[in-house]
């Protein structure tokens, strides 16, 4: 009973107004949520049960009560520790629509080097427009843009714009859910009421469902892309203990 209610509360708020007050209310459902079975590799808790979360068909344990990271979150935290050097030095660092579960995290490992940015949310260093970074060219050694493109009308003007402020050899993780049915993505621009989007793209605030051709949109703003299959390399029982989906890639885009 208690994950169901922490479940409706959560996909009922909006993500800032979840992390901003419905987390103190998630995380009296902790000491009911404690256990063994599952573990979050961000925050380190452990829990015989995750909440249950979705916008559309809902994910049975996908959210963690501690410090509220999806699956997707875990992921690339994994990812980070084991294909890349992201822990082991201070960098230059552009964070766009930063996640609560990663901002303390990362500025802590990074200083004043970890920038936020987003459009709206009122706890980002920077408030702009991913179309329009107020950034110098190469200001950043590494961009994580965690699935943002598919809420941008323009994904490619903002592509664009990662790659500019990215430094020689810099790199980026652009994460955005991939319909791997398709080969190609749907878009349609004319489709711009919040109901007509939730019928389209299964969710009201996106413009599009990536299809198989996502790699070659990343590429569209000269970066060279590595489509990763992280998860298939991990042993079963730690895709299971960590929760993970089981169906995304990482994609690592490199400063050309």
């Amino acid at each position: 009973m208690l994950a169901q209610a922490a479940s409706v509360l959560a996909r009922r708020v909006s993500r800032e107004r979840l992390e901003r007050v419905g987390a103190l209310a998630l995380r009296l459902v902790m000491p009911a949520a404690r256990g063994d079975r599952f573990e979050c590799p961000i925050c380190g808790g452990r829990f015989r049960w995750l909440i249950p979360y979705g916008h559309g068909p809902v994910r049975r344990n996908a959210l963690c009560p501690r410090c509220l990271a999806l699956e997707r979150h875990r992921l690339l935290w994994l990812y980070l520790e084991e294909r890349t050097d992201f822990f082991a030095a201070a960098k230059r660092v552009l964070h766009v629509a930063p996640e609560p579960c990663f901002v303390e995290r990362f500025r802590a490992l990074h200083g004043d080097g970890y920038v936020t940015v987003d459009l709206r949310m009122s706890r980002a260093d920077v408030l702009a427009d991913i179309l329009r970074l107020p950034f110098a060219d190469e200001s950043f050694d590494v961009a994580i843009c965690n699935h943002v493109l598919e809420h941008v009308d323009d994904d490619i003007r903002a592509l664009r714009e990662l790659h500019r402020v990215l430094a020689r050899r810099g790199w980026a993780i652009l994460q955005s859910p991939v319909d791997r049915t398709r080969g190609e993505t749907y878009e349609d621009a004319t489709i711009d009421s919040p109901h007509g989007r939730a019928r389209a793209f299964g969710q009201w605030d996106h413009v599009r469902i990536y299809g198989l051709d996502y790699g070659a949109r990343l590429a569209q703003a000269r970066f060279d892309v590595v489509e990763d299959d992280f998860v298939s390399t991990l042993p079963p029982a730690a895709v299971a203990r960590y929760a993970l989906p089981t169906d995304e890639r990482v994609f690592v885009c490199t400063k050309r």
